[in-house]
């Protein structure tokens, strides 16, 4: 079992930056990710990290603009020069396989807001 816990989520403004956070328990040596939903869209991929930490992976869309890290139990979300189309609920994710092609673990998420 893994329980995964958000938090960092809110309201900025278009070119601002926010950093979410998911603290992990359980079996934290799983990769780890985040997906977002939009209203009224699918939940979509955003970026992943290996259990590692030595290898990410992220959606074209947030290329050069999100980072994803880890450290210990807690992986990280930087996001810088945001735009409206970010808004969504962030989820963080957990899965042995770092593709998460079928996430076995996901967070409650946390809202984040971007206006413009």
């Amino acid at each position: 079992q893994v329980q995964l816990v958000e938090s960092g989520g809110g309201l900025v403004q278009a070119g601002g930056s926010l950093r979410l956070s998911c603290a992990a328990s359980g079996r934290t040596s799983y990769a780890m990710g985040w997906f977002r939903q939009a209203p009224g869209k699918e939940r979509e991929f955003v970026a992943a990290i290996t259990g590692s930490g030595l290898t990410t992976y992220y959606a074209d869309s947030v290329k050069g603009r999100f980072t994803i890290s880890r450290a210990k139990n807690t992986v990280y979300l930087q996001m810088n020069s945001l735009k409206p189309e970010d808004t969504a609920v962030y989820y963080c994710a957990a899965d042995p396989i770092v593709t998460m092609v079928k996430v076995t673990y996901w967070g409650q998420g946390t809202q984040v807001t971007v206006s413009s």
